[in-house]
């Protein structure tokens, strides 16, 4: 599997909520860094996060905007929105992956963006 389709196939099981393959996607000692702080140590703790988020949330979108690729590494734009707690909400963001030998995600560093911009000198 490239790396488009495995990043693509981890955005989908946010959105199913399965995490059925999560230890296809990532390698066992993943590194993996929310956008707002939170750090994930270790496929395990990716598995915790993942149940325990999903008992209070549903991702409603997630939409790729573009890739970027560099030997082991690809970066990806993104636009993420759902509902945590009775609250929905969404912002753009970019992560960067870093792949092992094998293909599987050994890093994964997110940022966000607000989606909604203004324009302090005009459009």
């Amino acid at each position: 599997m490239n790396k488009e389709e495995l990043i693509k196939r981890y955005f989908a099981t946010w959105i199913k909520k399965d995490g059925s393959n999560l230890v296809e996607i990532f390698d066992y000692n993943i590194r993996y860094s929310e956008c707002y702080g939170p750090e994930y140590r270790g496929i395990e703790q990716i598995k915790a996060w993942f149940d325990d988020w999903n008992q209070r949330g549903t991702v409603l979108k997630w939409d790729i905007k573009q890739f970027i690729h560099a030997t082991d590494q690809t970066v990806v734009e993104w636009f993420f929105e759902c509902e945590y707690d009775g609250e929905i909400a969404g912002f753009d963001g970019v992560s960067l992956i870093k792949f092992n030998a094998e293909g599987k995600i050994i890093e994964l560093k997110e940022f966000m963006s607000k989606s909604e911009h203004v324009y302090p000198y005009g459009n």
